[in-house]
């Protein structure tokens, strides 16, 4: 395994961020910039002028707009990768064969096939690598965990989540609706997030089948490439090992008429009760709950203050920052397992498997919604 650089018997991880978009510069940067362990020490992004204003705004001593000059020049013990799709598997296979500690942004991949050769890469090396699914740390979420291993709902029956956002409603060219560059649509973009929460509730799945559409018509590139569309609306159908189904449903054409434009909405039934749960992005985020034989509806079930740490409660963002960027998850969770040599979680092979059951969820959409065993 790749030394890390030890200064005055401490560990210092030397880190270097591939990507300057407004998520790198909002959570990746200023998380790693509180982590007493980490130094950002090289930035890459496409424009020179950009990646230097984001060098200084982050006393970063190197910006570079060649992932590969920034990888060769030495002096890193890990990269972050926050960049489109298509370029996550050339980063990480370079980063990886010098053997340095990879995050990659989900989707993991354009495919399956890259995702587990990236997997198999970083596992065979022995390199920490990690997929930050970022809503499991989501104090509602993470009480719905909990109250879902405490038998709250008994046997799972069925779930019901919905991911509703309104970004691809405007008729104009997005990488995230260009297949070349994206992979797939919504169901990479959201649906990776929501095959991972809904395995980690209700365990393994083993089957779906999935209607994609594009609904919004959207331009050619601003260079005049055609390109094929992605999907901006998905339907999941899902059947997990242990018998229970659920649906996800996933568009970036709702209109929700929400601060920030999108929503997140859960149902979870079994045989010993129900569970809600709500997101609205500006101020609510709630839990709620319902015993078997009990009538007059869910009440609020209220979150306990261990998956709030010391987050602010007042709006979700405000909560979103403060988990992201001073606890121990995501990318200080990252530094924190390279430094204490320990596992970190989710990891490729989750990412792998995600990017299977998107894979899966595409061919079954190709083939007119047909059923797929996965």
């Amino acid at each position: 395994m790749r030394p890390v650089k030890r200064i005055f018997n401490a560990i210092t991880i030397r880190v270097g961020i591939v990507g300057t978009s407004l998520w790198a510069d909002s959570m990746y940067a200023p998380a790693l910039a509180q982590h007493p362990l980490a130094e950002v020490v090289a930035v890459c992004g496409r424009d020179l002028e950009r990646t230097r204003t984001f060098a200084t705004r982050w006393n970063i001593p190197n910006a570079y707009t060649d992932y590969q000059e920034m990888i060769g020049a030495g002096g890193l013990d890990a990269i972050i990768i926050a960049t489109s799709n298509d370029s996550h598997y050339p980063i990480t296979m370079a980063a990886l064969d010098a053997c340095l500690h990879v995050l990659c942004e989900k989707p993991l991949a354009l495919n399956f096939t890259q995702a587990q050769a990236m997997a198999d890469k970083a596992t065979s090396l022995g390199l920490k690598n990690m997929v930050p699914f970022t809503y499991r740390y989501m104090p509602t979420n993470r009480y719905l965990k909990q109250l879902i291993d405490d038998d709250y709902i008994g046997q799972p029956y069925h779930l019901n989540m919905r991911y509703y956002a309104d970004y691809g409603r405007e008729a104009k060219y997005q990488w995230v609706f260009d297949s070349d560059v994206a992979g797939a649509g919504v169901i990479a973009d959201l649906g990776a997030h929501w095959f991972h929460l809904s395995r980690w509730f209700f365990g393994e799945i083993v089957g779906l089948s999935c209607i994609l559409t594009d609904l919004v018509k959207r331009p050619n590139a601003p260079d005049g490439r055609d390109y094929p569309r992605a999907d901006d609306t998905a339907m999941v159908t899902v059947r997990f090992e242990s018998g229970a189904f659920g649906a996800l449903m996933l568009s970036t054409v709702a209109w929700e008429g929400t601060k920030f434009g999108q929503t997140q909405h859960m149902e979870f039934h079994g045989s010993n009760g129900t569970l809600y749960s709500s997101v609205d992005w500006d101020t609510l985020q709630e839990v709620r709950g319902i015993s078997a034989g009990q009538r007059g509806g869910a009440q609020p079930l209220p979150i306990p203050d261990a998956p709030w740490g010391d987050a602010r409660r007042d709006t979700v963002h405000n909560t979103y920052r403060d988990i992201f960027r001073q606890q121990n998850h995501m990318a200080r969770e990252f530094i924190t397992a390279i430094a204490d040599d320990k596992p970190v979680y989710p990891d490729f092979a989750e990412g792998a498997r995600v990017q299977q059951l998107i894979d899966a969820a595409v061919s079954s959409a190709k083939a007119g919604g047909c059923w797929v065993t996965v």
